[in-house]
């Protein structure tokens, strides 16, 4: 493995360390965020990111904890981190690490449409009921919708399925 592919392996693991500031059990990168990793001879990192919604009020952080995680690694001279919409953020780019790392922070991952049904399934990430309902497509951001399970009785929420089908 030659020195830039070393280099390019150091960013990527850290990376991994950066978190969603509303949900810190899942990293930008089981997160999907990360479209591109750019690393230059020189010790330059270009990284282009997709955010999860537009307005999403913590992109400022999300950068900010980016470009602080990448100029801890040794050799890194600079760092450069764009937003970029193109392609759009999907849902079906969250990892199922980062699946199994939503559960644990109690939110459903998106969820699973079921043809045969004609409908969505989403799982209790507390007790794994599918027997869950809706109860506002609004949740505390952007990304997110609050669920009831049926048979747990607990409230919770869930990422929203978003594609680029629809």
């Amino acid at each position: 493995m030659d020195v830039l592919e070393t280099l390019q392996k150091k960013v990527l693991s850290a990376l991994e360390s950066v978190t969603d500031p509303e949900i810190p059990s899942v990293s930008v990168i089981d997160l999907g965020m990360i479209e591109d990793v750019f690393v230059a001879p020189e010790g330059t990192v270009k990284i282009k990111a997709l955010p999860t919604f537009v307005g999403c009020p913590a992109l400022e952080i999300i950068k900010k904890n980016i470009m602080e995680a990448i100029e801890k690694v040794e050799n890194i001279t600079n760092v450069e981190v764009e937003f970029v919409l193109d392609p759009p953020w999907t849902s079906d780019r969250i990892s199922e690490n980062g699946k199994v790392n939503l559960k644990k922070f109690g939110i459903a991952p998106p969820p699973v449409f079921l043809e045969e049904a004609a409908m969505w399934d989403v799982e209790c990430p507390y007790c794994g009921s599918h027997y869950t309902t809706m109860e506002n497509i609004f949740g505390p951001t952007a990304c997110r919708s609050i669920l009831y399970c049926k048979s747990c009785k607990n409230p919770f929420e869930a990422m929203k399925p978003i594609s680029n089908l629809m």
